[in-house]
């Protein structure tokens, strides 16, 4: 039997990811702490939801801006000048977690998943470009944003498809605590209830 294209390529391994910032973008603001879990399998027929507690990596970071948001700072919840002591250095953090994504990933392609993604994927891969390996797990594309997933599948304009238009069969009812680890856990089961949702 001629396998289609699909069954040829490497199953898509989703990875939620959240990130506490001082600030709106990388480069001027620091990315303070990184986490990920795993969230679901999709081998292009068959959806997996995971549980998204089983696979998690967390990290606090040592600040690298020289800026600073205040109001963003407040959000995180995470002290930036004991990160500026004790954080860890970014190139080890960006490195163990290129190999954490190689690890639970194996032969899949990991995929990151946000809502919405612009805020924490443009931290992740500006930080995983600038300190992570010369050749990471995944590429400058690996990323799905759940926003757009939403308005697609419930025929939303953009600016009605935030987290509080998201209906009660797709929200999680595990709390947004705004700690990291929290919050990629929440979107997680989410993003599952999100990719198997089709009655909008």
């Amino acid at each position: 039997m001629t396998k289609t294209p699909s069954s040829q390529a490497p199953a898509d391994l989703y990875i939620s990811i959240d990130i506490e910032a001082d600030g709106p973008v990388p480069g001027r603001y620091s990315m303070l702490a990184l986490v990920m879990c795993v969230a679901g399998r999709f081998d292009g027929e068959q959806f997996d939801a995971r549980d998204p507690t089983a696979e998690t990596f967390y990290r606090e970071l040592r600040p690298v801006g020289k800026e600073v948001d205040d109001e963003a700072l407040a959000v995180a919840h995470l002290d930036r000048d004991r990160l500026l002591r004790e954080g860890e250095d970014p190139r080890r953090a960006m490195h163990d977690a290129a190999d954490w994504l190689a690890f639970v990933s194996g032969a899949d392609r990991p995929i990151v998943c946000a809502f919405p993604a612009a805020f924490d994927w443009a931290f992740f891969w500006w930080y995983m470009a600038t300190y992570g390996p010369a050749q990471p797990p995944l590429t400058f594309s690996s990323c799905l944003d759940m926003k757009t997933m939403f308005a697609i599948k419930a025929r939303r304009v953009f600016s009605q498809s935030g987290k509080s238009f998201l209906p009660a069969a797709v929200k999680s009812s595990r709390e947004h605590t705004h700690h990291a680890l929290d919050d990629a856990i929440e979107q997680a089961d989410t993003f599952a209830r999100l990719f198997t949702w089709s009655d909008p």
